[in-house]
């Protein structure tokens, strides 16, 4: 009876084996996800008004935990999603950043006043300089139907006590820009911020505008407005962004990821007297698409591509990549110096009415997820980032932005088993593999079986049939 035991013992272990994840079986990786949803600061717009301000120290997970994916939406009062078409979501961004315990802030206002020794920015580990595209996340009118999950055993980790300077804390804050355009002349107008639709001449500061400055973000500024057709009226509405968080609780299991973004107005040029990798580089986040004549439609299709090449200052392991772009866009993709693709993005546009299918805007984004281990990124390696949008007619305000994450390291067992599972191929094998254990398992178990059978028919007076 023993034996029967074993052998069934030896089986459910061989099957709840199987049955893990396949993250779980190779890494070991069982930590609980965790899920919490939240409301931005509510904001209130009516027709062609603008929603464009920073809430600081909003809700967000606390602890020492690795952030599995970031989500949101616009909502109104009743918890509905709001469509494009009437509240266009120009863009969001959630930043990290340290403040000296006992200090307060809750706008923009307040930190312009702040001493800036009780402010630390705590943003990613991009390459643009002063604080520009430090954000953590961010997307625009495509955040319903993009991808942010982070595969394990990855996760960005946030809330390491080792990390937060002496007598300061960690806190979070969110710039949402939105557009009202119920009744815009002109949406696609309003969404581009064209300075003439805005009626605007000088920027937030009230600096004037450059004379060739045609639109973008120095028009659609906070509390500005875009025309609406004469006698159109709607009411006022309260809105809230709605984001929804994914984590699990930091431990060994989980390798960190940090955080890059390109942007396709990088200035940055190499010295050519240099060998050396220069640290300047200057994003300018936006720019303006011109369109193309009649003689253009033949000879390129109408398309305006922008290739810029950048030197890497840092090196790991390409663990996912997305783009962001502005109606009108066409795809992005992010090359090696011998024009080798590493990861490429495409937009999805709607093609309806209800949120997340809205006619004519971008409404995902493709992402993508190199196996394990496939693209290594060498550090001082060139690489090239390509961004292409649509010339048929002239946009503002556009932008080119590339986010990846990067590891510096691979799970343990996959560098015994890179050859193993680099390739689809591969991952078969160790299918095959796993499944004739299970079936090795359930010989012994039938074996096993009928051994006692046999045993308990000679104990019970039946004689077994033998040669």
């Amino acid at each position: 009876m023993a034996s029967y035991n074993s052998g069934w013992l030896i089986l459910v272990g061989i099957l709840v084996t199987l049955s893990l994840p396949y993250s779980h079986a190779f890494w070991g990786n069982e930590n609980k996800i965790h899920t919490a949803v939240f409301l931005s600061p509510e904001f209130v717009l009516g027709p062609g008004s603008v929603e464009n301000r920073f809430y600081f120290n909003v809700d967000f997970p606390k602890g020492h935990i690795a952030l599995k994916s970031f989500d949101a939406e616009v909502i109104d009062e009743a918890g509905y999603p709001v469509p494009l078409h009437e509240t266009y979501l120009h863009h969001w961004v959630v930043v990290r950043y340290y403040v000296h315990k006992g200090v307060e802030i809750s706008k923009l206002d307040d930190l312009k006043k702040l001493n800036r020794s009780d402010y630390i920015s705590g943003g990613n580990s991009g390459i643009c300089q002063n604080g520009i595209l430090s954000q953590f996340f961010g997307l625009g009118s495509e955040t319903r139907k993009t991808s942010t999950h982070i595969p394990d055993p990855y996760g960005i980790e946030v809330g390491n006590p080792a990390e937060v300077p002496s007598g300061f804390q960690e806190q979070w804050m969110f710039n949402v820009h939105a557009i009202d355009t119920r009744g815009a002349e002109d949406k696609l107008g309003c969404t581009e911020c064209r300075c003439d639709l805005y009626n605007v001449m000088v920027d937030e500061y009230g600096r004037p505008l450059r004379p060739y400055y045609k639109g973008g973000l120095l028009c659609c500024y906070d509390r500005t407005q875009c025309k609406v057709k004469h006698g159109f009226e709607a009411v006022r509405r309260t809105l809230y962004l709605r984001y929804t968080v994914k984590w699990i609780d930091m431990d060994r299991s989980v390798l960190p990821v940090k955080i890059y973004i390109f942007d396709i107005t990088d200035s940055w040029k190499r010295t050519p007297s240099s060998t050396e990798i220069n640290a300047e580089h200057k994003c300018k986040i936006e720019y303006d698409i011109e369109s193309c004549d009649a003689t253009g439609l033949g000879n390129d299709g109408c398309i305006d591509t922008k290739r810029i090449s950048l030197d890497m200052p840092f090196g790991g392991y390409l663990i996912y990549g997305v783009a962001h772009q502005h109606s009108g866009g066409t795809g992005s993709a992010l090359y090696r110096e011998d024009g080798q693709l590493m990861c490429s993005s495409l937009p999805t546009y709607g093609e309806g009415e209800e949120p997340g299918n809205e006619a004519g805007y971008i409404v995902g984004m493709t992402t993508c997820y190199p196996k394990p281990g496939t693209v290594e990124i060498s550090e001082g390696e060139t690489l090239i980032l390509e961004f292409n949008y649509s010339r048929i007619r002239h946009h503002t305000g556009v932008m080119g932005l590339f986010y990846i994450l990067v590891a510096d390291d691979l799970p343990k067992p996959m560098h015994s088993l890179r050859t193993v599972v680099q390739t689809q191929d591969s991952i078969m094998v160790v299918a095959i593999l796993w499944a004739a254990a299970a079936l090795i398992g359930v010989v012994a178990v039938i074996a096993l079986a009928v051994h006692y059978q046999f045993k308990c028919e000679g104990e019970d007076g039946y004689e077994a049939i033998g040669m």
